[in-house]
């Protein structure tokens, strides 16, 4: 039988700390118990009880495939936002993940929300949501997609867009090339759904990484302009620049506009979105005359 290591100094003091340790846990719980921290805690806490995890975006996609089933309410609506979580979080006021900034929902009730017919609005933007997974919700139902421009009530008079800057992650290289392709393709499809809206396409928005914009952010928005301006698109195209709204004169990130993420909009700057957006739509109507 083999006899045991001595304890070397370093080992016997750390099973000292590990005694101490565990008899001050077990104090500790004895106190919680004693207290009635223990014993009120199952009834009182969702921690305890068991429950499906749903996703936001799965949330999202459901509020949003309800919307689809309100005949009489699309057929009112003039304005569909398209893109990812940036478009979402018009619908979003207390943000729900960091307490304390706000996001669009203000700004949104006072314009969007049918205080003025002409500018009743449908969202469907969804968090997370990469060019390709656009893609997939606008491809109709008979072709496996989620169909969410197949509703025959939903007759916008413009559909916004603002999407590509998800697959600035993990990307596909060049990455410029894969996403002005794809925001292509959503302009195609978009098009062929619903052939009598007007296309506002919009800017991606400056992020807080100077780098990014340079060598990703910028070329994209040149891209996407000459694209918007390209006779295949300008028939049914418009161009919004948001970007230059969104930076201080030496073309750096205005802060103030924006979550302490540095990407998603505060409501601050969904104020600046609105009144431009509003501005190129009035236009448009107007030109239409």
């Amino acid at each position: 039988m083999r006899t045991p290591a001595p304890w070397t100094p370093v080992v016997a003091a750390a099973a000292r700390r590990c005694r101490a340790l565990g008899a001050d846990l077990l104090l500790t719980a004895a106190g919680l118990a004693m207290a009635g921290g223990i014993a009120a805690a199952p009834a009182d806490f969702v921690s305890t009880k068991p429950t499906q995890r749903v996703e936001y975006w799965q949330q999202r996609q459901a509020q949003i495939d309800a919307a689809l089933h309100e005949g009489a309410r699309l057929r009112a609506v003039k304005l569909v936002f398209l893109g990812d979580s940036i478009t979402d979080f018009w619908l979003l006021g207390d943000d729900p993940w960091v307490p304390g900034q706000l996001h669009g929902l203000k700004i949104w009730n006072e314009t969007f929300a049918g205080t003025s017919s002409h500018f009743m609005a449908l969202n469907l933007g969804i968090s997370g949501d990469r060019l390709e997974h656009v893609l997939f919700r606008l491809l109709p139902r008979s072709a496996g997609g989620l169909g969410h421009l197949d509703a025959p009530e939903l007759k916008p008079d413009f559909i916004a867009l603002m999407l590509g800057i998800n697959n600035t992650w993990a990307p596909e290289q060049p990455i410029v090339a894969s996403i002005v392709a794809g925001v292509r393709a959503v302009l195609l499809a978009v098009h062929e759904q619903k052939p009598g809206a007007r296309i506002v396409l919009q800017s991606l928005l400056p992020t807080n990484d100077a780098a990014k914009n340079r060598d990703v952010v910028v070329p994209i928005n040149q891209a996407l302009a000459m694209l918007a301006d390209d006779p295949a698109f300008k028939p049914y195209t418009t161009w919004l620049d948001l970007y230059p709204d969104f930076v201080d004169s030496n073309g750096w990130q205005l802060g103030t506009f924006f979550m302490k993420d540095g990407l998603h909009p505060a409501e601050p700057g969904y104020r600046v979105w609105r009144d431009r957006l509003v501005q190129t739509l009035e236009r448009a109507r107007g030109a239409a005359r």
